[in-house]
């Protein structure tokens, strides 16, 4: 019980530091995209940049990075989808970072729980054992209800945590897809598209001319 009131502190301190992590950077708010990409579209990339730099979303680190290398007449179109890819990657790694851990306490906290009601049970019996032909119910049933507190409290811990961990990995999830549509679509402007896509859309042209 102790073991799994602890997992439960760090359970719930995670939820609220990875919680104040996403508000604070703003995972949900997309609103300055279209006024950036618009802005690029004008040729205006200052403009662009400097409305990216008031964000502190990752998806806006993603998208003035692949600015700043579609920009560079310097950079291979190979070289500018690897630096989006690592910057994108540290952005991803950031926010999952303790989602394992908290994946991690949802698994074991049943069977923690678990193993404290076997070991209840057994102690239970033990006693029984004891007490010989003076057998009082009392004895059994105490046992088995202190046993089972494990169990249940073991589940009380994991339900909450794998529901706050697939919310938490559902967020991480949106943001990643969003930091490759708006990562396809600055770098498209530039005429750097990375070559799956150009290798998709090249395939979608011929299936397309096949079909007239």
């Amino acid at each position: 019980m102790y073991v799994l009131l602890g997992l439960s502190v760090l359970a719930v301190t995670i939820i609220l530091l990875k919680l104040f992590q996403f508000l604070r950077s703003g995972v949900r708010r997309l609103d300055f995209v279209d006024p950036a990409l618009a802005a690029l579209q004008k040729d205006d990339h200052n403009g662009a940049l400097a409305t990216l730099q008031q964000q502190r979303s990752p998806v806006a680190v993603v998208m003035e990075s692949a600015i700043r290398c579609g920009a560079d007449r310097a950079m291979s179109a190979k070289d500018v989808e690897a630096e989006v890819s690592r910057v994108g990657s540290a952005q991803i790694r950031n926010l999952e970072s303790w989602l394992r851990g908290l994946s991690s306490i949802a698994h074991l906290s049943p069977l923690l729980g678990l193993l404290g009601t076997v070991t209840g049970m057994i102690a239970a019996f033990m006693r029984l054992e004891e007490a010989g032909s003076r057998v009082d119910p009392s004895i059994l049933s105490g046992g088995i209800w202190e046993a089972l507190l494990t169990t249940a409290f073991g589940l009380t811990v994991a339900i909450p945590a794998m529901a706050a961990f697939y919310y938490l990995e559902g967020e991480v999830d949106h943001v990643r897809a969003a930091m490759k549509d708006v990562s396809v679509r600055v770098l498209r402007h530039f005429g750097k598209t990375p070559d799956y896509i150009a290798s998709r859309d090249d395939e979608r042209i011929e299936d397309e001319t096949h079909g007239i």
